[in-house]
């Protein structure tokens, strides 16, 4: 690889938000990689639409983060990933690194047997689920419970509100009840709610997020196609969205932690395309 081809970002996008989650990671793994993000928040929520759909959402979005030059991607979305994956790898000629839900490291460490997913009814509903859940559920019981509606709370910021209680302690409470210690957040966006899943939980009740696992991943696949990147610049993050830019930077910054400047998707009758400008 050339230099100037190392030394690339890296393209990682979600239906919305919830993947910067999956970002947050990666920029703790990969402190010297340029990073583009991309928000689908314009057509989020995923979990609720056709097949067909985020097939050409996550192919659209993959063929504009190659037109911007990116060395990987990371579809930061179990349900693009459930759905689009095979597709996107079979013609992506760059490393693609996506989501699954942890339900592997969940059945290894349950000690009472019982293990909760949080998910999309989309994402539950995948073959991949099915053939983890076969692979791993063998000897303890996986509880399955999607939960709609927390996607668009964590669209709009609200991770503390009433309403998403209220949603949390619906979905939380019969696993609970039927005695699972071990909590798989199987949506990217639902990372940003840990605080308030801990709180109804209590201290006892184990929350695992892939995100660490898939920014090592991410890393291992670098290590072995790039060499170590060389800047003189500190690496940056560029954020882009289907949404107004005014709207997405408030949500983008009050979740990433500080403020950030969004770029809306520029359109053109190509589609959705990244602003080579806003990359300077």
């Amino acid at each position: 690889m050339t230099a100037l081809r190392t030394n690339a970002p890296i393209g990682v996008f979600d239906s919305g938000v919830g993947g910067l989650s999956v970002l947050r990671a990666i920029r703790a793994e990969l402190p010297m990689e340029d990073l583009l993000y991309v928000a689908d928040s314009g057509y989020a929520p995923y979990g609720d639409r056709d097949a067909d759909f985020i097939a050409d959402r996550a192919t659209t979005i993959t063929e504009l983060l190659l037109d911007a030059g990116v060395k990987a991607i990371v579809v930061a979305c179990n349900t693009a990933t459930v759905v689009a994956i095979e597709k996107l790898r079979a013609w992506c000629p760059v490393p693609v690194v996506a989501m699954e839900p942890a339900i592997k490291p969940a059945a290894q460490s349950t000690k009472s047997g019982v293990v909760g997913v949080l998910a999309t009814s989309r994402t539950l509903a995948s073959p991949s689920v099915a053939r983890l859940c076969a692979a791993y559920g063998k000897d303890i019981e996986i509880l399955l419970q999607p939960c709609p509606g927390l996607v668009e709370q964590v669209e709009k910021a609200q991770l503390h509100s009433d309403t998403t209680r209220e949603l949390l302690v619906r979905y939380l409470s019969p696993l609970l009840r039927a005695g699972a210690d071990t909590i798989v957040l199987g949506c990217t966006h639902y990372p940003f709610l840990a605080a308030l899943i801990r709180e109804i939980v209590g201290p006892n009740v184990a929350i695992i997020d892939p995100a660490t696992a898939v920014a090592k991943e991410l890393a291992r696949r670098l290590q072995g196609n790039f060499s170590p990147v060389s800047r003189v610049r500190a690496a940056e993050v560029s954020f882009f969205s289907s949404t107004a830019a005014e709207e997405a930077s408030l949500i983008i910054s009050a979740l990433w932690g500080s403020r950030v400047l969004v770029y809306e998707l520029a359109r053109s009758g190509k589609g959705n395309q990244i602003n080579s400008a806003a990359l300077g």
